[in-house]
């Protein structure tokens, strides 16, 4: 998943240099959306004689164990609600930085270029690595 997520997000020119949205963003809801899709239910961890969770705890099936969508539905509910809080938390973070920096929180192009392992730490983390392939 990650790897075709990479691609689309290049696609769509998204700037992720290091696929963090396509691990984080992508997998995190597919990862939330199979335990509405595959979970066996409360009772059966699938580990034997070893009970995961105590009576009647746990999650519910899943749709595809016949448990309808019970537990899609709250894993759906989840995904959304960690998506608006995300949102709106990002928003307010960045607005708050943008009014302590003055706006301006980007590198100038030169630097940006150069490489910040340069700037940042005044030597090149990559010596030798053609500048070409970088684009």
């Amino acid at each position: 998943m990650v790897v075709f997520a990479v691609q689309l997000f290049d696609k769509l020119q998204f700037d992720d240099p290091v696929g963090a949205t396509s691990v984080h963003l992508v997998c995190g809801i597919w990862g939330t959306l199979a335990v509405g899709l595959f979970a066996v239910g409360p009772d059966s961890a699938g580990l034997g004689s070893f009970v995961l969770y105590g009576e009647g705890f746990g999650p519910l099936k899943g749709l595809l164990y016949g448990g309808g969508i019970a537990q899609l539905v709250p894993q759906i509910i989840g995904i959304l609600s960690v998506g608006l809080f995300t949102t709106v938390f990002s928003f307010a973070a960045w607005y708050a930085i943008a009014a302590v920096t003055g706006g301006n929180i980007r590198v100038s192009k030169e630097e940006e270029e150069e490489g910040l392992d340069v700037g940042e730490h005044g030597m090149e983390a990559y010596s030798g690595f053609p500048s070409e392939m970088i684009e």
